[in-house]
């Protein structure tokens, strides 16, 4: 069954998770090595059509605190009146930036330092790529979203460590 066409913004090498495979997935990264379908920035995001949902999962905090309303601005253009973005990000709300380990992912242990700056095992790989320039709290992500015209925004903490925002166009 087909639900119908969504956007994986930021996708790396990551598949989607199993509980959005009805949908048809076209793959946006901005590193080619990821062999997505469409090379390109979450900041202009081009002539690519209309989808009826973006997920974008821990992308956002790839960008500099100025970038993100214009990747938000994008994810609205780009979605169908009635569709919705899906956004997870790290959710710094109890973290300390130090060096102990906070959770353990399936890339390896995760500390607070990683959460702040970007994983260190893939930055000190030289994938710049995954350096962190901002970071979210439940509020400042809604309010990302509420101020770019969104019409209605639901954010949660998750465990371990993430937020996932819903908002509808």
């Amino acid at each position: 069954m087909d639900r119908g066409s969504l956007l994986h913004i930021g996708c790396g090498s990551e598949s989607l998770p199993s509980w959005l495979s009805e949908y048809k997935e076209t793959r946006l990264d901005i590193d080619e090595a990821c062999k997505p379908d469409i090379v390109a920035s979450m900041l202009d995001l081009g002539d690519i059509g209309e989808f009826d949902v973006v997920f974008c999962q821990h992308a956002l905090e790839h960008l500099y605190p100025h970038e993100v309303p214009l990747a938000i601005k994008e994810f609205l253009r780009v979605l169908k009146t009635g569709g919705y973005a899906l956004v997870f990000v790290p959710d710094l709300e109890d973290v300390k930036p130090t060096d102990e380990v906070i959770v353990v992912a399936p890339s390896g242990p995760i500390t607070g330092l990683d959460m702040y700056y970007g994983y260190a095992k893939a930055l000190r790989e030289g994938n710049l790529y995954m350096a962190h320039k901002c970071g979210f709290v439940s509020q400042t992500l809604n309010d990302v979203f509420v101020k770019e015209g969104f019409t209605k925004v639901e954010t949660k903490r998750l465990k371990p460590y993430n937020l996932m925002a819903v908002a509808i166009k």
